[in-house]
């Protein structure tokens, strides 16, 4: 009797449990509590270029701000610190055909015609009929075909926010920025770096990639998907080993 009941209880809680799970799989997921918005960005504190501070004198009843050139301030970048956005287009194509031939044959033979008078004599004591010239002949030939092609396409778009990180002694601007976003395991992460003229900012503050000189854009990822198409360590160490 008592193995029963035991036996009843133990049948009993998996049967809750399994119906707790299978609730649990069920129900739509729930968000998630609002907490600090800074512990989104992480815990340490963000550090960025900023401006040097300018002290603006104020006229009392004045409509014209101190060292202002229009009535309307200008929102294009400008200074250290600021944020524009950048436009990237890329679409390239090459299409390179090389192909390579060569061929070479040479030939050479060298004769004994009179060795010191005594070529007679060799010939007497060597059985049959020989002879010293030509002595020594040589041939060779090479030949060697080569063929190579590239074809290669590109297409990214994107955009980023960048930020002013430098101001050079002729007016251009330093600008660096980057940009991850991560799906599931996934991480893709964009950089971008260069030198840029002030009046290439157009009037909604954006700049394209190609007005960046010193350009240097970097799109790539890391995370699972990524790792199972890199080469593994043993096969990086055999490529570079093997003979053929």
């Amino acid at each position: 009797m008592k193995k029963t009941l035991t036996f009843g209880a133990g049948l009993a809680v998996l049967t809750l449990g399994g119906c707790a799970g299978l609730d649990a799989a069920i129900a739509s997921p729930q968000l998630t509590p609002i907490s600090n918005p800074a512990t989104v960005a992480g815990s340490q504190r963000v550090s960025m270029p900023l401006p040097a501070p300018e002290m603006e004198t104020q006229a009392s009843n004045a409509l014209w701000r101190t060292g202002a050139r229009s009535f309307f301030n200008d929102q294009r970048a400008a200074k250290i610190g600021d944020i524009l956005t950048v436009n990237i287009s890329i679409q390239d194509s090459a299409q390179v055909n090389n192909s390579t031939a060569r061929s070479r044959t040479s030939s050479t033979e060298d004769g004994i015609s009179a060795l010191l008078g005594l070529e007679g004599v060799i010939q007497n004591a060597l059985p049959g009929t020989p002879s010293l010239d030509p002595a020594i002949g040589f041939d060779s030939s090479s030949a060697s075909n080569g063929q190579g092609s590239v074809n290669r396409q590109e297409t990214v778009n994107l955009t980023i926010a960048a930020v002013i990180t430098d101001r050079l002694p002729n007016g251009n601007l330093v600008i660096g920025g980057s940009q991850e976003v991560k799906i599931n395991n996934e991480l893709r992460e964009l950089l971008i770096s260069g030198v840029i003229r002030p009046e290439d900012v157009a009037s909604d503050n954006t700049i394209a990639h190609t007005k960046i000189a010193e350009a240097r854009i970097s799109y790539g990822g890391r995370g699972d998907i990524s790792n199972v198409q890199r080469d593994r360590y043993g096969k990086l160490v055999y490529d570079q080993i093997a003979p053929f």
